[in-house]
C-alpha cells in the first residue's frame, strides 16, 4: 500500500463505526458501476445473506479472521 493511502485507511480506521459505514457509501457510489450482476440493492441479494446468516450456528470472531489471514 502506498504511504499516503496507508495513512488515510489509518485514519479511517479511527472513526465511529456509522462514519466508516458512510466513508464506504461514498467510495463504493464513486466507482464504475459493476458489471458482475450483482448489486447490493438487490432483494435477492438480501434474502440470500439473510438464509445463510440464519444457518449459520457460530459466528467467527474477526481476531481469528486477521490471524488467519
Amino acid at each position: 500500500m502506498q504511504t499516503d493511502l496507508q495513512v488515510v485507511l489509518d485514519e479511517a480506521m479511527q472513526l465511529p463505526e456509522a462514519d466508516r459505514l458512510t466513508l464506504v457509501s461514498r467510495l463504493m457510489q464513486s466507482l464504475p458501476p459493476s458489471d458482475t450482476g450483482v448489486s447490493l440493492d438487490d432483494p435477492e441479494l438480501a434474502a440470500e445473506l439473510d438464509r445463510r446468516f440464519a444457518q449459520s450456528d457460530e459466528g467467527v470472531a474477526w481476531s481469528q479472521l486477521k490471524a488467519e489471514g
